[in-house]
């Protein structure tokens, strides 16, 4: 599968942003999802995740109550609404897809196989 993240762009704090991740393929529904994000000179970290039927979640406690992940697999795309942005959301944002890995390891990049190019969010103080 190929991912193309899109959506980041400038925006100050306290407002939302929706990232969107298209996926290629006609097996998508069959991936489970995630979101990562990394910061200038810090490691890649997990956000959040989806299982393939967009019925189980999970989320980095940072983003917990502000992000919602969601998917439309009639469309092939997974989606990360952000809101109540804060400077340190400030990052790269990866998309991630993995068929086989465990809800136990969603918050692991070494968990999924294929990856999106990023897209930049900046949150202005």
């Amino acid at each position: 599968v190929q991912l193309q993240a899109y959506g980041g762009g400038l925006v100050q704090a306290g407002g939302y942003l929706r990232l969107s991740c298209a996926a290629s393929g006609r097996t998508f529904s069959s991936y489970n999802m995630g979101w990562f994000r990394q910061a200038p000179g810090k490691e890649r970290e997990f956000v959040a995740a989806t299982n393939w039927s967009g019925d189980s979640t999970d989320y980095a406690d940072s983003v917990l109550g502000r992000f919602t992940i969601s998917r439309d697999n009639a469309k092939n795309t997974v989606y990360l609404q952000m809101n109540s942005l804060k400077p340190e959301d400030t990052a790269v944002y990866y998309c991630a897809a993995d068929r086989y890995v465990p809800a136990s390891r969603w918050n692991e990049r070494r968990g999924y196989d294929y990856w999106g190019q990023g897209t930049l969010v900046t949150v202005s103080s």
